[in-house]
């Protein structure tokens, strides 16, 4: 059980990626043409959490690494820049100043000096960079620059520079720079879907190959429950370790016979144990919490998560959630609440720790962004008549 807990562990990196097959020929495709032609290129892929977009970047990464040790392409520089581990979105200039000439500058002055490396006609001799920009989405910024430039430099005649921009929405490019600038900047894109119940089964399956902790049906029911909610491979892998643990857990005391309804001797996760976990999962943490708020509450972060959607970007105003909210109680025939209370709303939501508030301003511009993730509301609300069309 050790053993299988660790393969289903979603930081546990697999041999191979089910499901992804196709984008990642492609990926690896766009990227060895690129780097064996020295030109710049910029590829948008975009899809839900949980869909294997940074996976599969890494996979395609790795064997074009392998093909240089084996002299089959040149040498490449490979830098990943992840929105969510840096503080400002212009340390990202700062990252690939650092990565092309080994020196770390502040984030102005690396700017300046990007532009004019990537405006130079004089880069024949060095090699290609390939960088990663993950997580896009905490990159936006209100004059964009960061963004503009990334998407920009690829496409100077010199510049050598590859981008790869991941992100879990699907036309932020054109919600971020206007449908004018970004069609001009060329981007390729590709977009991951979310897993189907057969591809999550088969993620899982992969992970275990060669261990019978799990009886085929568990595993059959998990990927069913999970693709009807979101497709997220990791919470999959999640609920299967879950469930892992509660074998482990109930072994020792017998408890196994009763659950699953086998004989102790086998020990395998079944459907009885796997329905658990799911239980158990869904019975503590964001999810319980979001089940068990005030009315309002639950109006609240569903106005958050609809603007979010619709922005494209990591954070809402509360001028912005607070016309939403008293809209949707006027659609809904519902008592409407007044600003103030709106606000109190939000300051218990960001004491429960679901939405982050700036703490800096107490008015209606706080920037608010949620600090649970958006399937959990969705989970939460799913059976609920008043959310079901509304997320």
């Amino acid at each position: 059980y050790e053993e299988a807990r660790e393969r289903l562990h979603t930081a546990a990196v697999p041999s191979s990626l089910p499901g992804r097959e196709a984008e990642a020929i492609e990926i690896e495709a766009t990227l060895e043409m690129a780097i064996s032609e020295k030109t710049g290129c910029c590829l948008y892929i975009s899809g839900v959490p949980g869909t294997g977009k940074t996976a599969t970047v890494h996979e395609c990464i790795k064997r074009l690494q392998e093909k240089v040790e084996g002299q089959e392409l040149q040498p490449f520089t490979f830098v990943e820049i992840n929105g969510m581990k840096i503080t400002d979105p212009g340390q990202a200039y700062s990252m690939l100043w650092e990565a092309l000439e080994g020196v770390r500058v502040t984030p102005k002055h690396a700017a300046d000096l990007l532009e004019k490396r990537f405006s130079s006609r004089r880069l024949a001799d060095e090699p290609p960079c390939v960088v990663l920009m993950d997580e896009l989405d905490w990159l936006v910024t209100k004059r964009q620059t960061v963004m503009y430039n990334f998407f920009d430099w690829p496409n100077r005649p010199s510049s050598q520079l590859v981008v790869i921009a991941v992100a879990n929405t699907m036309d932020l490019p054109e919600r971020a720079l206007s449908n004018k600038v970004s069609s001009r900047l060329g981007l390729s894109r590709i977009n991951f879907q979310p897993y189907t119940h057969e591809q999550l089964c088969a993620i899982v399956s992969s992970r275990l190959a060669g261990c019978k902790a799990f009886d085929p049906d568990a595993i059959e029911l998990c990927g069913r429950k999970v693709s009807a909610v979101s497709g997220d491979a990791r919470r999959a892998l999640d609920i299967c370790r879950l469930a892992v643990e509660i074998v482990e857990r109930d072994f020792g005391t017998g408890a196994l016979t009763a659950a699953a309804g086998q004989p102790q001797q086998s020990a395998q996760v079944t459907v009885g144990i796997i329905s658990r976990a799911i239980r158990e999962m869904y019975a503590s943490g964001p999810v319980a919490f979001v089940r068990s708020a005030s009315l309002h509450q639950k109006l609240f972060l569903a106005c958050v998560v609809l603007h979010l959607r619709k922005s494209g970007q990591n954070e809402v105003l509360l001028a912005e959630v607070i016309p939403a909210h008293q809209q949707l109680c006027r659609l809904r025939q519902l008592d409407t609440p007044t600003d103030s209370d709106l606000a109190l709303v939000c300051a218990s939501l960001g004491a429960s720790r679901c939405l982050l508030v700036e703490s800096t301003r107490l008015d209606l511009h706080q920037r608010l962004r949620l600090n649970i993730g958006v399937e959990d509301i969705t989970m939460a609300l799913k059976n609920d008549s008043l959310f079901e069309q509304l997320l």
